[in-house]
């Protein structure tokens, strides 16, 4: 088994990196080189704007190259909850953007003919209890007469037809759901965001930055320094460099993935009889999926830990466990790769983008931020371009969390609180 990401070791090589050392000024600087900064370098590169993009390792190398490998509409929370919390209209707004982002994503792939496996495939969210469908149908009531005409509720009898395992009572299909190879789409684009003249520097940490004035800043990396127009911060929950007031708004929250080796296609169709993308509804659930050479890929908060090799691995073997628990017949299915990534969890579980003391930012997407980073590049470029731009995520206020700052000590305290809402609910 290695420990590494599937998606990382079965990408292309990323040849865009600028060799030259790095300019003295450019219009923007974008830093973070995942798929919000990639996606919105290109966009900025695209329109003529002069856009450095720094990035602390490789390309590709976090979040957006070590998730589950959804590409799904709707949000982290129930959609009849969210209403509640938020108002219908404001709700509409949220589904409707994740809605958006899916098809901007499925755009930019055919723009930039991205070779990364994209296919729609719908989304089912599985209820792991009894208990749990009442709220998959409230969902469904609500979305099938607001949002989404098309979301499908299945019963227990009915979800038999698609998911082959005894675990499930019921499931909420969302047919605007997909999946695509994280890699190839993660080097595709920065690829694309190189040829379009973005100047891309990896391994340029950034280790200040000081506000010269209005949008312009003077950023200082271990390998020179540069004076931006404008910056967007596009880091997710990455906890270095000197951006206290990101790091106490961002909880990093591990969450952890394997990849079978490839299984026979008649099993894999025994299985997951229509091959879509599915999650649990538990707290502390799974998620998976299969890939274009017939592996499963099965992952899940296993622990409530950071990411690192001990993590990882002790979080593989659970959910290898989980696995061959919800479905057997992949008792004999061996790993062969496993690996951990960092989910940017807001309080509130919904991304957050704006302008802070004359800094862009988004991020926060809180592990649905596959489609949601994609799209929120292209916006934040506008928005730099000082173009009108829809964007939903901005807000009058985010407030720091209490008593943290930077270092998610209370994240096992967290784990006991979602075990004990599992059992009980």
């Amino acid at each position: 088994m290695k420990l590494e990401s599937f998606w990382q070791a079965t990408a292309p090589v990323f040849n865009g990196a600028a060799t030259a050392p790095l300019p003295a000024r450019a219009d923007v600087v974008v830093v973070g080189g995942g798929f919000t900064g990639m996606s919105a370098a290109l966009n900025l590169a695209r329109s003529g704007v002069d856009v450095v993009l720094l990035e602390s390792g490789n390309v590709m190398s976090q979040a957006s190259a070590r998730n589950g490998g959804h590409c799904n509409t709707g949000l982290a929370q129930n959609f009849s909850a969210l209403v509640a919390s938020k108002g219908l209209e404001q709700a509409s707004r949220f589904y409707r953007a994740y809605d958006g982002a899916v098809s901007y994503v499925q755009q930019l792939i055919e723009e930039e003919n991205i070779d990364c496996d994209f296919r729609m495939c719908g989304k089912i969210k599985l209820a792991s209890k009894a208990s749990h469908f009442a709220g998959l149908r409230d969902a469904w009531q609500m979305m099938r007469t607001t949002v989404d005409p098309d979301v499908v509720l299945y019963s227990k009898d009915e979800i038999r037809q698609e998911v082959g395992s005894d675990n499930f009572h019921g499931g909420l299909l969302q047919k605007r759901g997909g999946q695509m190879h994280m890699g190839k789409f993660g080097i595709g684009l920065a690829q694309a965001a190189a040829n379009s003249g973005a100047k891309i520097y990896p391994h340029h940490a950034v280790t200040g930055m000081t506000r010269i004035k209005g949008h312009q800043h003077r950023i200082q990396t271990a390998q020179g320094e540069i004076i931006a127009d404008k910056v967007l911060m596009a880091t997710g929950c990455s906890n270095v460099g000197p951006f206290p007031w990101f790091q106490r708004r961002i909880v990093p929250v591990g969450s952890f993935i394997v990849a079978t080796a490839p299984l026979e296609r008649a099993l894999i169709e025994g299985l997951l009889k229509q091959d879509r993308t599915y999650v649990t509804s538990m707290n502390i659930g799974n998620y998976f999926r299969t890939t274009a050479d017939n592996r499963l890929i099965f992952g899940g908060r296993a622990r409530f830990a950071v990411s690192n090799p001990t993590s990882d691995t002790q979080s593989g073997e659970i959910l290898h466990r989980s696995m061959v628990a919800m479905f057997p017949a992949l008792a004999a299915a061996s790993i062969d790769y496993c690996w951990g990534g960092m989910v940017d969890m807001t309080a509130d579980r919904l991304p957050h983008a704006g302008e802070h003391e004359g800094v862009f930012y988004s991020m926060g997407y809180s592990g649905h931020g596959t489609q949601m980073s994609v799209w929120m590049g292209s916006v934040m470029a506008n928005l730099l371009m000082e173009k009108r731009v829809d964007n939903p995520w901005q807000r009058e206020e985010w407030p720091a969390l209490p008593g943290y700052h930077g270092k998610p000590w209370f994240l096992p305290l967290a784990g006991l609180y979602y075990r004990f809402k599992d059992r009980i609910s």
